[in-house]
This record gives structure tokens, sequence and C-alpha cells, in this order.
């Protein structure tokens, strides 16, 4: 009776342990123009160097209301891919043609995180224009958050 319960015990022990693993986060980014004629620019950006946020963060209350004095160069980063991606405008309005070529690389650079262990763990988008008299700037933004056990 003591080994089964033993058992059951270690059993527990390492079954908590391996839900308490420890994942790592990457973000990829889309930028995708909306400006007409073609005049804006649209990337897929992945970070290589790190930041912690801490470094760069500061509390405010109400009896002291100092600011992180840290410099916006330190802050950021420098080492990051950079992917060229077709702008939704040109000259003769939208181009379904360079929508279904951003879709193409960003599904590659998808599959490639996922080939290297990366989880698509959720995507978040928005839009952001002038939305002003003829609201002719804009981007399409969409997130990528993958996850992955720590190596």
């Amino acid at each position: 009776m003591k080994k089964i319960l033993l058992g059951l015990v270690l059993i527990t022990l390492l079954s908590f342990d391996m839900q308490a693993q420890q994942y790592e986060v990457k973000v990829v980014t889309s930028v995708e123009s909306i400006v007409p004629n073609g005049l804006g620019r649209s990337r897929l950006i992945s970070a290589n160097d790190s930041r912690d946020y801490k470094e760069f963060t500061s509390t405010q209350t109400e009896e002291d209301n100092t600011r992180n004095k840290s410099k916006r160069d330190e802050i950021r980063v420098k080492g990051f891919d950079e992917t060229k991606l077709l702008n939704f405008y040109n000259l003769g309005g939208i181009r379904f043609q360079n929508i279904a070529s951003n879709d193409a690389l960003i599904e590659s650079k998808i599959n490639t995180m996922l080939a290297e262990g990366w989880d698509l763990a959720f995507v978040a988008s928005a839009v952001e224009s002038e939305g002003g008299k003829g609201d002719g700037k804009g981007i399409f933004i969409t997130r990528y958050f993958f996850k992955r056990l720590k190596q």
C-alpha cells in the first residue's frame, strides 16, 4: 500500500513539473500599406535582438511622477529581419495579386517557424487610417504570437 501511495505521489509531482515548463515567445508583425497609388511601404518584421521591458519601465504615482530617463536609442532594436511585402494599392486601385503574394510570404514565414518548433499561439490585427477628408494614409497591421518550450 505504501509503494502504491508513493508511486502516486511521484507521478503527481512529475506531472506538475511537466505542466510548469517555461515557454519563450516570439512576435512577428506584418505591416501592409493601405495608402492609395502604392506610395506606402509594406513589411514583415521579426526582431532578432531582445529587450528587458523592466529596464525601460517606471512606476507612476501621484506623489512621485518621475519618468524613466532611458534614451530611445537604448530601446530601439537594431537587429531584425525585414521581409518586403507588396502594397495593397497601386495606381489602378486595389491589387488582389499583391494580397495573394503577401499571403504566400507570410505563410512561408509561419511554416518556417512551425518547422523550427514554434506554435502559433494567437493573432491580433488592426487597421489604422487617417479617416479624415480624403483618407490618404493607413496601414493594416497583424501581429503573430508564437510560443515554444524554452530550449
